[in-house]
C-alpha cells in the first residue's frame, strides 16, 4: 500500500515514520559516501535498476526524452566511478572536496517497500584555492528490503542547471 503523507499534517507529515527514517538515514548515507570519495560504497547503495540523473530542464519528468546532464544506470554509474578511482583522469587527480548538507525532507509518498523523498541539497566544493557552490532540490526513490534498502532513482534538480555549469569533478 502506498499512502500520500502530505495530506495528512503538511510537509513535516511522515517523518516519524519508520520506513521515511530509513530512507532519510539512506540519503544521509549517501551524501557522506560522496563528501568522503567512497565512491564503490556510494555505488553499492543504488539497486540494480536504479537510475541517478541531473536533468537540464529544472521542470521536466520524462528523463528518458530529455537532455540531461547525467542519466545513468548501473552501467554508466560503474563508468563514472572507474573514471574518478582509477589510472589518471583529471577527475580524479584534482578532484574539489566537498562537504554537503541535506535537508527539508518532504515525503512524496510512502509505501510498504518503497520511500519517496524530496530534499534541499547545498553542495560547497573546494578546490584551488576556490569556493563553488552548487544547491538543488534531489528526489530519492528508495526501495526497501530486509536485504538492505537500495536507492531506486535520484534525480537531482540545480537551481542553476540552465545556466553554464563548470565541470565538477565529484558527484552530486
Amino acid at each position: 500500500m502506498t499512502e500520500t503523507l502530505l495530506d495528512s499534517v503538511g510537509p513535516a507529515a511522515g517523518l516519524t515514520d519508520s520506513r521515511v527514517i530509513r530512507a532519510i538515514q539512506l540519503v544521509w548515507r549517501e551524501a557522506d559516501l560522496l563528501d568522503r570519495k567512497q565512491y564503490g560504497e556510494w555505488q553499492d547503495l543504488y539497486s540494480a535498476d536504479g537510475l541517478y540523473i541531473i536533468p537540464i530542464d529544472a521542470r521536466t519528468v520524462d528523463f528518458a526524452n530529455s537532455l540531461n546532464m547525467v542519466y545513468d544506470d548501473a552501467r554508466m554509474r560503474q563508468m563514472r566511478v572507474t573514471r574518478m578511482t582509477e589510472g589518471y583522469a583529471i577527475a580524479a587527480v584534482d578532484s574539489a572536496r566537498t562537504v554537503r548538507t541535506v535537508s527539508r525532507f518532504v515525503v512524496e509518498e510512502a509505501g510498504d517497500d518503497e520511500v519517496t523523498l524530496r530534499s534541499a541539497q547545498v553542495l560547497v566544493a573546494y578546490k584551488r584555492g576556490r569556493h563553488d557552490l552548487w544547491a538543488g532540490e534531489v528526489t530519492h526513490r528508495v526501495r526497501l528490503s530486509d536485504h538492505g534498502d537500495r536507492i531506486a532513482r535520484k534525480v537531482v534538480r540545480l537551481v542553476d542547471s540552465e545556466d553554464a555549469v563548470p565541470a565538477s569533478g565529484f558527484l552530486l
